[in-house]
């Protein structure tokens, strides 16, 4: 089980390095995934991790804090409207019930962002 844990984890941590690029992908869920599994499968990958200089401040600063920073807070709404509203009149433009379920997707994913205190 070990095992499997820690290969999740590293695809996890791929996709949350991924978001650090590409809008569509968050960092920080994957990112609490990956340290999560580490915690579960690795120590050693699991410190690693939580001391990295760049990918370790996303964990540590959402783990202690439970909050936010405003710009991310933006950022994330922003983009996720962004491509939710571009599928909606594209991709799903034929189909009403996809149109709804994605817009209820992307209110959720709002609200629960929002949710969370904003770091100062």
């Amino acid at each position: 089980m070990k095992i499997l844990f820690s290969i999740l984890g590293i695809v996890s941590l791929a996709l949350g390095v991924l978001g650090i690029f590409l809008p569509i992908l968050p960092t920080t869920p994957f990112l609490l995934l990956s340290a999560w599994l580490f915690a579960k499968s690795s120590e050693k990958l699991y410190n690693w991790l939580l001391n990295h200089k760049i990918l370790g401040e996303y964990i540590r600063s959402f783990a202690v804090d439970k909050a936010i920073p405003l710009r991310i807070k933006i950022y994330a709404v922003s983009m996720m409207w962004t491509v939710m509203l571009i599928t909606i009149f594209t991709a799903a433009s034929k189909k009403l019930w996809l149109q709804i379920l994605l817009a209820a997707i992307a209110i959720g994913v709002t609200i629960h962002i929002l949710s969370f205190k904003t770091k100062k």
